[in-house]
């Protein structure tokens, strides 16, 4: 009996795919609530949420760290690039292959060092708001960029294959 099932692999792209764009939704519809409460509050009533402010930076950063994620799955971030125009189109995924390896080291520095900033605010104990340590907010830093040089290692893989094995196969 042959059963069709997905790989692995697919099943977790698919599902990293669906939490980002959750997660994207919802803090983005949080953030629209929440802005439009304080200045209900603050207009109408003279008052407003003391937690909202810094809830809502937190969650400026957390949408841009996923909004990043979001467009590196699709390899669609903002890149400037003007020797591929006028390269051969063979040579075109050697070059990606060598700028998606140094996307992938500096993102993994980033997020290894992110990590440690984590590591380091965690011990300190600091506070963002009402009892919230700083370290919790800032786990997308490492998260984010940890996802990111993941992706770029498997775009370099993909590049790679097509710019010299596939031609070796021609």
């Amino acid at each position: 009996m042959a059963v069709d099932e997905e790989s692995l692999p697919s099943r977790l792209l698919r599902l990293t795919r669906v939490l980002e764009d959750a997660l994207l939704v919802i803090l983005l519809a949080a953030m629209v609530v929440v802005s439009g409460a304080q200045i209900v509050l603050r207009n109408l009533f003279d008052t407003s949420f003391l937690w909202a402010d810094p809830l809502l930076r937190v969650a400026v950063l957390w949408v841009g760290m996923i909004g990043a994620m979001v467009a590196t799955r699709s390899d669609r971030q903002i890149s400037i690039d003007a020797l591929s125009r006028f390269l051969p189109d063979r040579w075109k995924a050697r070059m990606r292959v060598v700028t998606d390896l140094f996307t992938a080291v500096v993102a993994g520095v980033v997020a290894w060092n992110a990590g440690r900033l984590v590591l380091d605010d965690r011990a300190a104990g600091s506070m963002v708001m009402n009892g919230v340590p700083l370290w919790v907010c800032e786990t997308i830093l490492p998260l984010a960029f940890g996802v990111i040089a993941l992706r770029y290692l498997l775009f370099a893989w993909h590049h790679l294959r097509l710019g010299v094995v596939e031609e070796e196969e021609q």
